[in-house]
């Protein structure tokens, strides 16, 4: 990371190592963004962490944005210096990197703790929406837990639902192959509703909205020989989902293995009441345009042809902040409407791919060191302006100049042009 600076954490939490320091960034208008690599078409877990420490000299905590690539991830808002503030998404790589970034503080500066980046088995979190949403983790709980302590699974940590339900514990091993893989430890325990009715609420951000919820079930006691343990899953108000009846044992085919329901059950009456052992519930987040790959690949080549401007840490063109040198369009997904790389001391030639940049309105390049002849522009169709004077090309002007129907000014002064 090229930008911000490291700032001692004052009380941080505990003795954790990646709690001693956190990284300020500076509170303006540009996005800082930490690249990281992917295999393409490959699910992942992302979890960044915020810890701000006490406050010092009278401040007040920062609010700012979190970003995955373009798309809005969070509203990062610090309220309790002491607390470290997780925030987790799924998704299936589209390229062969991520960006994730903070911009725009509403209040202090934006920070960041710490970032992981987690390989998913192929088959976990698997949606049919995963080309058109990610996962944002909205909840993890582990039901019967002796404490609120977190338990750390193949991907994320599970923490204890604090819950004064009727608990189960059991230490015999618990079979967890199947597509999520919760940690053992954490099947190992439940909750259960004496009263033949188990009921839980859960308050979490941004709801009511379209989630994906997965309930963990295992049998964990030994039930007798004319004993079940059958019960409906009940979600209020979608009467469509409130049908389902489990039965753990006979569905997970035993005992002390993992079974994920999938509301295709249908047995009769019970003398044990429902058990739960775990749920995790995730957000559906729409994904957003990135800039288009036309206009993407072009200013890639011009930051090539100078130190000065080469974007480091800055993610998208365009999304949800624009590099200092370009404007773009509100259109999805965003166009590149203007490049402004005046005196920047660019040396080398002009690249080819600016003629697919058919949105370009404005193109300024003057007083460079710029070399060799235009290159073709004629599907430039809404450029307007184009400055070039004060470089080194050589060469004479296209006649498709005179034909580009939007042009308005063409500045070739004091260059070497014929």
């Amino acid at each position: 990371m090229k930008h911000g600076q490291k700032v001692e954490v004052q009380n941080p939490n505990g003795n954790q190592v990646q709690y001693q320091k956190r990284r300020v960034f500076p509170t303006d208008s540009r996005k800082y963004c930490y690249s990281l690599e992917t295999e393409e078409r490959r699910r992942y877990l992302v979890r960044a962490t915020f810890q701000y420490g006490n406050l010092t000299n009278g401040g007040t905590y920062p609010q700012f944005q979190l970003y995955l690539d373009a798309t809005k991830w969070a509203t990062v808002s610090i309220y309790d210096g002491k607390r470290v503030f997780v925030k987790e998404i799924i998704f299936r790589a589209p390229s062969n990197s991520v960006d994730v970034c903070v911009c725009c503080a509403t209040t202090g500066s934006p920070f960041i703790s710490t970032v992981e980046l987690r390989p998913l088995n192929l088959s976990m979190y698997a949606t049919d929406f995963e080309d058109d949403f990610f996962l944002k983790v909205a909840a993890r709980i582990n039901f019967g837990a002796p404490s609120e302590d977190a338990v750390r699974g193949l991907a994320s940590p599970w923490y204890g639902s604090g819950t004064k339900l009727s608990c189960r514990e059991g230490n015999r091993n618990i079979e967890i192959g199947t597509r999520e893989y919760p940690p053992v430890k954490v099947m190992q325990t439940a909750v259960v509703g004496t009263k033949g009715l188990l009921s839980y609420r859960l308050n979490l951000e941004d709801f009511p909205t379209n989630a994906r919820a997965y309930a963990y079930l295992a049998e964990i006691e030994d039930l007798g020989q004319n004993e079940t343990r059958k019960f409906k899953l009940a979600q209020p108000y979608f009467a469509d989902y409130s049908n389902a009846v489990v039965n753990i044992a006979e569905n997970a085919n035993g005992s002390y293995t993992l079974y994920e329901p999938s509301y295709m059950n249908r047995t009769p009456d019970s003398t044990r009441g429902p058990l739960l052992n775990a749920m995790e519930i995730s957000e559906y987040q729409e994904i957003s345009s990135k800039i288009s790959k036309q206009d993407s690949n072009c200013v890639s080549a011009f930051a090539t042809l100078s130190d000065e401007i080469i974007p480091k840490n800055e993610g998208d063109p365009c999304v949800p902040t624009s590099w200092e040198w370009v404007n773009c369009s509100t259109i999805t997904p965003p166009r590149i409407t203007k490049i402004n790389l005046t005196r920047r001391n660019l040396t080398g030639e002009i690249a080819q791919e600016l003629n697919n940049m058919d949105a370009l309105e404005e193109l300024w390049l003057n007083g460079n060191l710029l070399t060799g002849q235009l290159p073709d522009m004629s599907n430039l169709i809404n450029l307007k302006i184009v400055h070039l004077e004060n470089n080194k090309l050589t060469g004479s002007l296209p006649s498709y100049l005179g034909s580009l129907p939007s042009l308005q000014a063409l500045y070739v002064a004091f260059t070497h042009q014929c």
